[in-house]
Formats: structure tokens, C-alpha cells, sequence
């Protein structure tokens, strides 16, 4: 599977029903990933969408078994639209949302409030778009 499918899949996984501006954000954050000028992610993403997208444990969509059970909403159980490969090719293109910062993390926190810091203290919260909360790094994440 080339890169922009596998993108386009883990956007619709992760995203898909939060909208357009929901799986920009998403696909914004992993390209922010990939495209990081310090810390963890540009050690182990080396600039490669498939390395940010196979690092363990950050995308549940990119995991067949959780907790040692099936994992049916995987990215390849997706049935890819035109709408997610538009936005997969946006964000490789360099777009990024504007009110997203440097955003390298999100979470459906399950409730109505975000939560100040995520994960610990190397990223605070910039916004919430739909149900994802989104958060920033920190001068911390960059000592990861």
C-alpha cells in the first residue's frame, strides 16, 4: 500500500466522522509528525509517512488487535472515499490547518473538556475540533 493510501485510510479510520475540517486535523497532525524538527519524532519518523504511521502504539486504526482482541476499525478494513484521499493529498502537499499550531497530538477524550497537558507534560492543548482535542509541543517534547 503506497504512503498517500495508507494516509488517506488512517484519516477515514481516526476521522472519518468528524467532517472535513476533523480529518484535516488529523492528517495535519501526522504530517506535523513527519515533518518535526526535533524529539521522538524525527528520530524514529525520519521524515517517512510509514514510519510515523507504524510507530507502536500511537494510532489505534494502525493496530489488527487491541488488548488482545480483533481490532475491526483498522485501516485495512477501510473502504476508501474520494473525500480521503483529497485530504490525504492536501496535507502531503504541505496544507496545514491553520488554528492547529504545530499539533502532534489527539484524543477523543470521551467527555466535554480537554485536558490541559497530553500526553504528560510534552504537549498542551491548543484546540478542540468535533470530538478530538489537540495538543502542541511543548520545550519538553523536544528533550524526548
Amino acid at each position: 500500500m503506497e504512503d498517500r493510501e495508507l494516509l488517506a485510510r488512517l484519516i477515514q479510520c481516526e476521522s472519518g466522522g468528524e467532517g472535513e475540517t476533523g480529518m484535516k486535523a488529523v492528517a495535519s497532525v501526522v504530517m506535523n509528525r513527519v515533518h518535526a524538527v526535533g524529539g521522538e519524532y524525527k528520530r524514529v519518523g525520519q521524515g517517512s509517512i510509514r514510519k510515523i504511521l507504524y510507530q507502536p502504539g500511537q494510532f489505534v486504526c494502525m493496530s489488527e488487535s487491541q488488548g488482545g482482541q480483533y481490532n475491526p476499525q483498522n485501516v485495512y478494513n477501510m473502504r476508501l472515499k474520494t473525500v480521503h484521499l483529497d485530504i490525504a493529498d492536501w496535507a502531503i502537499a504541505g496544507n496545514r490547518l491553520y488554528n492547529l499550531g504545530q499539533a502532534l497530538w489527539f484524543f477523543n477524550p470521551y467527555s466535554p473538556t480537554c485536558r490541559p497537558n497530553f500526553p504528560s507534560q510534552v504537549g498542551y492543548f491548543i484546540v478542540r475540533i468535533g470530538d478530538h482535542c489537540f495538543y502542541n509541543p511543548t520545550d519538553a517534547y523536544y528533550q524526548t
